[in-house]
């Protein structure tokens, strides 16, 4: 069940796993993963939905409409903003 600690570090994963989270709250959130398997689920389904999209833009393209929906129910509005 998540907790109020997993809510606040969720909202942290999208920087996580571009690597521009301070080297501190990576720390923290590393440690709450280590011990909470619904956060390492979000943050495992978060990674192959990236590499997804990764492979399947390198051989068609998505319509946009399509990817901002994806990125917003998956909260990759920043990584969205990032991308051409």
């Amino acid at each position: 069940m998540p907790t109020k600690k997993c809510k606040a570090l969720l909202s942290q994963l999208s920087e996580y796993v571009d690597g521009t989270l301070d080297p501190r709250l990576c720390k923290v959130l590393e440690r709450h993963l280590k011990t909470c398997e619904d956060c390492r689920v979000v943050l495992n389904t978060m990674r192959k939905t990236i590499d997804l999209y990764r492979t399947v833009g390198e051989s068609q393209a998505i319509p946009n409409e399509v990817r901002e929906r994806l990125f917003y129910r998956l909260d990759l509005s920043e990584y969205l903003k990032k991308r051409p």
